[in-house]
């Protein structure tokens, strides 16, 4: 109880101090500069089998038209694992063309956890009952990264 009547003093004299929010005109957003961009990390999980209820027979189809007119389909069945990725940042940089561009920073480290998926077929029905497999697909390790993708206008 000691913790949180702290807390919730601490709480009470930072919003005593801060400015009230307004609206910025758009010469003065023109001047307002981060220190920061975006930054997150992701925990994926995709189908975990371990859950109540969850699906045994799920499907992930890509469809392409063929030449003669009729659709294929290539369908991968019960897609499923766990991704981590640490930090990403999205941030803006001046080019020294006097141009910006937004910089997507790679993760440092990807971690796979058993994903993947049970089978690869081509079929001409997405639902049909899959009758030979192509392969299959499971990936358990780490990748690790550095670099940035740069995007700008031309």
């Amino acid at each position: 109880m000691k913790t949180f009547l702290l807390l919730a003093l601490a709480l009470a004299a930072l919003r005593a101090h801060a400015a009230p929010l307004r609206a910025l005109a758009d010469e003065e957003m023109a001047r307002v500069a981060g220190q920061d961009g975006v930054s997150f990390a992701a925990h994926i999980v995709i189908n975990d089998p371990t859950l109540v209820g969850a699906v045994s027979d799920s499907r992930l189809s890509l469809g392409f038209a063929g030449a003669d007119g009729h659709s294929r389909y290539l369908v991968l069945r019960n897609v499923r694992g766990t991704i981590d990725m640490s930090t990403i940042a999205i941030d803006v940089h001046s080019r020294p063309d006097g141009g910006d561009y937004l910089a997507l920073s790679l993760p440092n480290t990807v971690r796979f956890e058993r994903f993947g998926f049970e089978s690869m077929s081509v079929q001409n029905d997405p639902l049909a009952p899959v009758t030979a497999s192509m392969g299959s697909l499971d990936i358990t390790g780490s990748v690790n990264m550095t670099g940035q993708l740069r995007l700008w206008a031309h």
